[in-house]
């Protein structure tokens, strides 16, 4: 089966978002959690975080057009701060629950029977069923003149990990954490670990540990 750019144009809008969105692979599937400037929480479901260098610490997100409300998008960007949760197999159904247009006026913590949480002083909530979360300081915000999405370029200030799934070299197992992968819009995935592979060299034949 193949598609040309004609093809696509041409597809079903719905069968062109899932086929798009799949062809990607397996995507990190995080809890954005937010808190507006008056107090009002919100988390939502995202699958486009990535990694951007280690000094300074920065990850990036990007976030659909403006083209209705983003409540998340809108707090993090007032109140500077977000934090990053890490979906794991426990909490699937009410991760993917987020996903869902609620109002304004209604947490979808409460919706989905998901817990705020507050550490270390940090401004925005967690996730207290999450077990790997991320404290972000936003460092960064453009919008991309291609299609309108926004990229969010954050800080890592905060990391909370469960107790024995960092390596002595840092590595963190977070299949060992439960955490599951996304695909698609609606597909998770839990995985299995083939192997952690030694520093690649040109001498050097490829080799695990």
């Amino acid at each position: 089966m193949q598609f040309d750019e004609q093809h696509l144009k041409g597809m079903d809008p719905r069968q062109r978002v899932n086929l798009v969105n799949s062809l990607s692979g397996f995507k990190s599937a995080n809890l954005l959690a937010t808190r507006s400037a008056t107090g009002q929480e919100n988390v939502s479901i995202v699958s486009s975080c990535f990694h951007l260098g280690a000094d300074p610490a920065l990850m990036g997100m990007i976030i659909r057009p403006h083209s209705v409300d983003r409540h998340s998008l809108e707090y993090l960007q007032e109140t500077g701060v977000y934090t990053l949760n890490q979906v794991h197999k426990d909490i699937v159904a009410q991760a993917h629950q987020t996903s869902a247009r609620y109002p304004r006026e209604v947490s979808e913590f409460d919706a989905t029977g998901l817990t705020p949480e507050y550490l270390a002083d940090f401004a925005a909530p967690f996730v207290l069923e999450a077990h790997i979360k991320l404290g972000m300081a936003v460092a960064e915000v453009q919008e991309l003149a291609i299609n309108g999405t926004v990229l969010v370029i954050g800080e890592i200030r905060f990391v909370t990990l469960p107790a024995g799934v960092m390596a002595d070299d840092g590595y963190v197992d977070i299949e060992a954490a439960g955490t599951v992968a996304l695909s698609g819009l609606d597909s998770y995935h839990r995985t299995q670990r083939e192997g952690r592979w030694q520093y690649a060299k040109p001498d050097k034949a490829p080799a695990t540990y």
